[in-house]
């Protein structure tokens, strides 16, 4: 499948998207959004893929949208004038953010350069965020006579308490990215020139994993941050009753009585 604004990259069990627009510092656009969805649904149904990593090219992970010039006029929805901005975030971004939160194998964000507005929300949609010490994260929409609309109102507090994402967001603030590691936006940092041999020892670090504890444990913990303890007792019974289940489970207790690394087969 070809792609025209991002690059999908699949090298043994770690599949890549690079958001490819560095003329634009990476900022998305309509059919940026849909390539990343089709991307997505690949690295999910690639039965090999293991970890999918995020990145950007050139010198910014993601800028946000696209608002230059004649922005309003891009959009496929421009001629639903009572519908279009709603209809333009529903199906493009917003299926984004759904379709990585939903994505239950393990998500890194390569965060190479500025992460701003809707690229920091794309960042906070990955479960590891390894940052250069070049990053710089932060929400400006409000700046611009916009809103922290792909998700950002959601993810921003969740990430780092809402006192501090109203100040970020209203205040239209930008953090370098030792300030967002204390802030809890990113994960990690690095120095510029190891970021990526860091986020490929952590991709291969997960792929020497279980696959099916990685990813039921992955898929518990955003689920029950919304549920009561009790429903979310009652959901790690119901994975238990899968993955104890597995051959996983019977080779991981293998190898710990016999003193050995497991070797996993996801299954």
């Amino acid at each position: 499948m070809s792609y025209g604004q991002i690059l999908y990259q699949v090298t043994g069990p770690i599949a890549r998207i690079t958001l490819n627009r560095p003329q634009a510092l990476n900022a998305y656009t309509e059919p940026m959004a849909q390539e990343i969805l089709r991307a997505v649904d690949e690295a999910r149904q690639d039965a090999a893929v293991r970890v999918l990593i995020i990145t950007g090219a050139g010198r910014s992970f993601c800028a946000g949208g696209d608002i230059s010039p004649g922005w309003e006029t891009r959009s496929r929805y421009s001629g639903h004038p009572t519908m279009n901005h709603l209809l333009e975030m529903r199906e493009n971004m917003h299926q984004v953010v759904l379709s990585l939160r939903r994505f239950d194998k393990p998500i890194i964000a390569a965060i190479n350069g500025p992460a701003i507005s809707g690229g920091l929300t794309l960042a906070l949609c990955c479960d590891f965020r390894i940052a250069s010490e070049q990053a710089r994260v932060g929400d400006t929409a409000v700046r611009y006579g916009f809103l922290p609309d792909e998700g950002g109102a959601y993810l921003f507090p969740r990430a780092m308490g809402l006192a501090r994402a109203l100040r970020m967001t209203l205040l239209s603030e930008i953090y370098d990215a030792r300030q967002a590691l204390e802030l809890g936006l990113v994960t990690e940092v690095v120095p510029h020139s190891e970021l990526e041999s860091r986020v490929e020892a952590i991709a291969q670090r997960l792929c020497q994993g279980a696959p099916l504890a990685i990813r039921f444990a992955k898929r518990m913990m955003y689920k029950q941050l919304e549920m009561t303890l009790e429903s979310a007792l009652e959901d790690v019974a119901v994975a238990v009753q899968v993955v104890n289940n597995s051959e996983d489970a019977r080779e991981g207790s293998a190898a710990f009585a016999e003193k050995r690394k497991p070797v996993f087969k996801g299954r």
